[in-house]
Order: structure tokens, then C-alpha cells, then sequence
């Protein structure tokens, strides 16, 4: 099976099933719903035997194939994969049919064409596949490129209160950032030998202050795909505007391309400039995740409040990378999948509450857990999932990145806890606010405020949170893909973790 064009047929096959879907009549809506959903559960599919396939301890990229496409460029449709992007394809797998799922009515409720919605999301699951499977600079950027138009038409078309605004704001930032990005990719096929393939290009001999303007390039590109602070103001908006389903994908997936292209691109790339970078890099992490919690905890409207969450948790990420430590790294990409997973359960979760109250002000809630207990459960499940409580998935991917992180920059690691402390203050609030206490008198009056969970939406959350369990008790399976991958990216920066202090081992041995 290693010779199976894997992950050029990933790519593709959500491709086809969007046309498939897209022509299909719009009278027939619960038809385009199954073949789009049989056609997710496809690719999932073989996206478990690539998983079976993959050798943790083989070569750092595996399912490799190049095929032509502009030779006097020496650009080609390149893929490969190693542990991290192995990770983020698993992630878009099990996160696509369930969104699908559970966006069953989304379309209806925005009187648009049922079809196109649903081929929207096959077409964006091919662009998200695309983007971490490339191995050649320019297909990546293509990718990168493409993957904001299937975005802006569901926000902008099926969205909810000024979803055109954060369409176009979204659209806009991502499409600054990719002319930085463009930019130094072309002065990076200039200076790196006039090509675009990735192992090519981490051989090349390029001067340090060129290095350092393309790296700054490809920074700012991730910076605000990611989103780093200050190039986050873009994600309150579009988390907001966005059907349910689509924010889940946005915030648990598509951000994740800015941190997967500083560990892809920005640092075997660029190794010295990485280094010197780095100490503005965690300075903005630290001031991403104290900033973000303090917004998130005045937010009253409860889809805002998710989306500065994760641009707390980015900064984490962030953090991660730049401490320069297999630890650190490790948590930095483990938290890459547990974020997708626990935030993307709880926009899931938000918008069925959103879709019953008809409101996502906090202040229009109160005592929901009198109506739908099973539902309120979820979200505090979710709520405690985002906070990282011992016990879930998140929990060990934080807890690695400070730990990593302590053992180099001890400042930057306290600080950082202190995320901690105010992600326990916005999450238990805002649980505290929408389903506990004194039952809102007007919640009562609205019908749907008394349907529970109902079988659809138990199967959209039952996996995500036999997930975050899981991998909260025993990550290792998934530790052992991404290690090497990470152990690779530290040698080519250049970086060992620092041997453990005299003191402390004796101490140990003790």
C-alpha cells in the first residue's frame, strides 16, 4: 500500500464529490446532505489506511509523489507527508463528516441552495487536504490561496448578522498575507536555485539577510492565517458571522495552516532567521494569550467568545514552536489536533444552542440546563476540554508546550500559565451564564429551547469527545507519529534540548 497514490487521491476525491453534489437538483436537498456525506466517510476511509501505513520511524517524508506541471519553473504537483501533516489530515478526516452532519439544516435555515452549501464544504475539504500535502512551495501557496474562496462564499452566503462584513474582512487579511507570502516565495525560487521543491530548498545556501526578509515573508502570511496577535481581528468576525459547521472547520482546521507553515516552512527554511526571530515571536504568543482571555471573558456573545478562546490557545502554539524544544514542539502540534478537536466540539455545540434560542447573546440564556441537560452537559464538557482540565486531550498538549518551554524561557512559561487562570474564568462563566442558575423566563416560551440532543447530534459529538478522552488518557499513538517529525524540524533549526542541570538529576536520583 506504501506505493498508493494516497494523498493526491485525498485531495481529489472531495473534488469530485463537490462537482458530483453541486449538479445535483435542488429539490432533492436530503440527497445532496447523503452523497456528501458518504463521500466525507469516503475519505476518512482511506485516510485511516494511510494512517495503518504510515512508519513513525521511516522517512521524515513518506507517500511521496511529483508529478509535472510548469517545467520552466520547475514547479510540480509534489505531495508528501510527515507526522505533523499526517496529524492535520486525520484532523480534516473526522472533523468533515461530522460538520456535515451536523450542518444538516444550516442551508435550509439560510433559504440558499442546499447543493452548493454542502459542495462548498467538499471543495474546502480538498483545499485543506492540498495545503498539507504539498511538498512543493509554489502547490502550497496555490492551496493557501484557494482555500479562502469555498471560506468567504459559506460565511458570506450562509452566514448569520453581517456575515458579508466579515466575509470581505476575512477575505481581505488572508489575501494581504498571501502577497507577503508570494513575494517571498518568488525571492525564494530566485535565491534558492529556481525551484520550488521543499527538500530542494532546506539544501540552499541563501545570505542571512535574505533569509530573514523571506522569513519575515512567510511569518506574516501564518501570523495572520493563525491568527497571532495583532493580526487576529479578523477571527471574532468571521467565528461569529460563520454557520456552525463552517467555524468549526475555520477555527479547528484552517488556522492551523499558519501554525503548520511556520513548522513546514518558516523554520527548516530559514533555521538562523528563525532563531533570531524567536524572541518576538513568544512575545507576541505571551501578549496573544493573555490579551485574547481578557477579551473572551467580557464577550457576551458566546460565538466571539469561542473565537478569542483560540486566539489564547494559538498563542500557546505559538510558544511552542518558538521555545525551540522537542517537548515544546511536540505539545505546540499536539495541541494543533486537541484544539481542532475541543473547540471544534464546542462551536458544534454553541451552534445547536445558538440554533434553538435563535440568539447567541449570552445574556438572552440563563438556566438552559433545566430545558436540554444532555446538551447543556456537552457544552461544560467542551468548556472544560477548552480550559485543558487534566483528564482531556488539551490538557497534555499544554502542559508539554510549558514544560518544554520552562526549561529555556522561564518568564515566557509563568506568564504563559496565566492563561490558565483566565481560561478557568471566561469558560466557567460563560457555562455558568448560558445553562446554570435561575431559569430565564423567556427561554421557556421558545419551543425548540426544549428539544434535547437528538440522535444526528449525539452521533456529531459522541466521537469528538470519545476523542478528547482518549487522547487525554493515552496520546501516545499520536505522540509517536509526531516526535520524529518535530525531533527533524529542531536539527534543522539547529537546536538540542538543554541537558537536564547537575543538581536536578541528582536530586532525581535521590
Amino acid at each position: 500500500m506504501s506505493n498508493f497514490p494516497f494523498l493526491s487521491v485525498l485531495t481529489v476525491a472531495p473534488l469530485v464529490g463537490a462537482l458530483v453534489v453541486a449538479v445535483l437538483p435542488r429539490r432533492r436537498p436530503d440527497l445532496a446532505k447523503l452523497v456528501a456525506l458518504g463521500w466525507s466517510l469516503l475519505v476518512l476511509a482511506l485516510s485511516v489506511v494511510m494512517w495503518i501505513a504510515f512508519e513513525a520511524g521511516g522517512d521524515r517524508l513518506q507517500f511521496r509523489e511529483s508529478y509535472t506541471w510548469i517545467p520552466q519553473w520547475d514547479a510540480r504537483f509534489t505531495f508528501a507527508a510527515d507526522g505533523i501533516a499526517l496529524v492535520m489530515l486525520m484532523l480534516i478526516a473526522v472533523l468533515v463528516p461530522l460538520v456535515i452532519l451536523a450542518s444538516w439544516h444550516d442551508a435550509e435555515s439560510s433559504k440558499r441552495s442546499v447543493p452548493v452549501y454542502f459542495a462548498l464544504l467538499l471543495v474546502l475539504e480538498c483545499t485543506m487536504i492540498g495545503v498539507f500535502a504539498a511538498a512543493d512551495v509554489f502547490l502550497f501557496y496555490v492551496f493557501f490561496e484557494v482555500m479562502l474562496v469555498p471560506m468567504y462564499f459559506l460565511i458570506g452566503s450562509y452566514g448569520g448578522h453581517q456575515r458579508q462584513y466579515a466575509a470581505v474582512k476575512f477575505f481581505l487579511y488572508s489575501l494581504v498575507g498571501g502577497l507577503f507570502m508570494l513575494a517571498a516565495v518568488i525571492g525564494l525560487w530566485v535565491v534558492g536555485g529556481h525551484t520550488f521543491d521543499w527538500q530542494a530548498l532546506t539544501q540552499a545556501e541563501i545570505s542571512t539577510d535574505t533569509a530573514r526578509w523571506l522569513f519575515l515573508g512567510f511569518f506574516v502570511a501564518f501570523a495572520i492565517k493563525a491568527p497571532f496577535f495583532p493580526f487576529h481581528t479578523w477571527l471574532p468576525d468571521a467565528g461569529g458571522a460563520a454557520p456552525a459547521g463552517a467555524a468549526a472547520l475555520l477555527v479547528g482546521v484552517l488556522d492551523k495552516v499558519g501554525t503548520f507553515g511556520l513548522l513546514r516552512y518558516c523554520l527548516p527554511l530559514f533555521p538562523e532567521a528563525s532563531k533570531w526571530f524567536a524572541p518576538w515571536a513568544l512575545a507576541l504568543g505571551v501578549i496573544g494569550i493573555i490579551y485574547a482571555a481578557l477579551l473572551a471573558v467580557g464577550q457576551n456573545d458566546l460565538r466571539r467568545l469561542v473565537s478569542y478562546t483560540s486566539i489564547a490557545h494559538f498563542g500557546f502554539i505559538g510558544v511552542g514552536i518558538f521555545a525551540f524544544t522537542t517537548q515544546a514542539g511536540t505539545g505546540a502540534v499536539l495541541y494543533m489536533l486537541n484544539h481542532g478537536l475541543a473547540t471544534g466540539l464546542l462551536f458544534l455545540v454553541v451552534g445547536m444552542l445558538v440554533a434553538r434560542r435563535g440568539s447567541a447573546l449570552i445574556s438572552d440564556f440563563g438556566g438552559a440546563g433545566k430545558l436540554v441537560p444532555l446538551l447543556a452537559g456537552v457544552l461544560f464538557f467542551a468548556g472544560l476540554a477548552s480550559l485543558a482540565l487534566p483528564g482531556t486531550a488539551p490538557f497534555v498538549s499544554e502542559f508539554l508546550v510549558l514544560i518544554g518551554t520552562f526549561t529555556v524561557n522561564k518568564p515566557v512559561a509563568v506568564i504563559s500559565t496565566l492563561g490558565i487562570i483566565l481560561a478557568a474564568a471566561y469558560v466557567l462563566w460563560m457555562v455558568q451564564r448560558t445553562t446554570q442558575g435561575t431559569l430565564n423566563p423567556a427561554l421557556a416560551e421558545v419551543e425548540p429551547m426544549r428539544r434535547d440532543l437528538n440522535l444526528r447530534e449525539k452521533i456529531v459529538v459522541a466521537p469528538l469527545i470519545a476523542l478528547i478522552v482518549l487522547l487525554g488518557f493515552y496520546p501516545k499513538p499520536v505522540t509517536d507519529v509526531i516526535n520524529p517529525a518535530v525531533q527533524a524540524t529542531m536539527q534543522d533549526v539547529g537546536k538540542s534540548d538543554p541537558a537536564p542541570e547537575v543538581g536536578s538529576v541528582q536530586e532525581a536520583a535521590k
